[in-house]
């Protein structure tokens, strides 16, 4: 039997052969990338530039955009870089980086997302002991168990992963390294990784998902409680982009994963990745800037701010300009 050391690469399922068609793929994912990266930096700078953001939810808001800043970064430039030269290829070290990186990433978000859960929860049902339940030592504790334990369930994964061997195949049916796919090329038996695999994500899955809608029932409730309606559209507003947020990561993680093998193809995998990795971190921000008032006074002094520095600066260059002489 041939060792796992020999495979010293993988081949990634390209988007398309065609050079035209490489190239515009290269231009979308570069698009998507930029928007993204853009987003989420500008949230982040945002939130630091403005004190009267520095609380409890913009604080875990911060670390959810810096996830998804490396989230994105994990995937997508590696295919762009593919496309453009017409590669396929992934280097063995580069694939366990990836998947060290997108299971510490996926795992980073999922645990920010039932934080933030806690915090509504905390704002919403204990208006009066809010600031004692969620001071920045407990915030900043809670965001460090979160890297942690991110850290550890990665290790675990990626190590259990890649303890297998790889003889028969190194092509890999996404435009990633993905556990499941590497297990489906795998020329041992994987009936313990996969059992690893599967009730680690059922446990933290069910464990994030259970927090995060018994949070909700109980915000809800305090919510239908409220006896003005401006009063409670006040709190909807703090919890729709929440919410909203997590229905797209979960729904769209489901769909890559837990979707019937019916409708399984290679094409309905490969677009179902994109949704998974691509999409939660270009929306995060835009549904947090639509659906939050206080982001968006806040870019809207930031952008007066940045035109009337532009401004100012154009001034100054056309007094000298006149002030030259001929």
């Amino acid at each position: 039997m041939v060792n796992q050391t020999t495979v010293t690469e993988f081949v990634l399922l390209g988007f398309a052969s065609l050079r035209e068609l490489q190239i515009l793929h290269a231009v979308v994912f570069l698009s998507i990338y930029l928007v993204a990266l853009m987003g989420n930096v500008l949230l982040i700078a945002v939130v630091a530039q403005n004190p009267h953001l520095h609380s409890p939810m913009y604080f875990f808001l911060v670390n959810l955009s810096i996830v998804d800043v490396c989230y994105i970064s994990t995937t997508v430039p590696k295919s762009m870089v593919n496309s453009l030269m017409d590669s396929k290829q992934i280097s063995f070290s580069g694939c366990v980086a990836q998947v060290f990186l997108v299971i510490m990433l996926a795992s980073s978000e999922l645990f920010f997302l039932t934080a933030m859960a806690y915090d509504r929860y905390a704002a919403i049902c204990h208006p009066l002991r809010y600031q004692l339940i969620m001071n920045w030592n407990v915030c900043f504790q809670m965001a460090a168990l979160s890297w942690v334990t991110s850290v550890t369930i990665a290790v675990v994964d990626t190590v259990n992963t890649f303890s297998l061997q790889f003889c028969q195949s190194n092509v890999i049916e996404k435009y990633f390294c993905d556990i499941p796919q590497l297990l489906k090329i795998s020329c041992t038996d994987t009936a313990t990784a996969q059992s690893l695999v599967f009730a680690g994500v059922l446990s933290l899955g069910s464990f994030c998902f259970t927090f995060i809608f018994v949070s909700y029932v109980y915000i809800f409730s305090a919510v239908f409680k409220i006896q003005s309606a401006q009063g409670r559209r006040k709190a909807f507003s703090t919890c729709t982009p929440h919410l909203t947020v997590f229905g797209l990561f979960f729904f769209t993680a489901s769909f890559s994963y837990l979707r019937p093998k019916a409708l399984s193809s290679p094409t309905v995998d490969l677009l179902a990745a994109v949704l998974y990795t691509a999409l939660p971190p270009v929306t995060n921000p835009i549904i947090y800037s639509l659906r939050n008032k206080d982001i968006q006074l806040a870019l809207g002094k930031a952008m007066r701010y940045f035109l009337c520095i532009s401004w100012v600066g154009f001034d100054d260059m056309d007094l000298k300009h006149r002030q030259t002489p001929i």
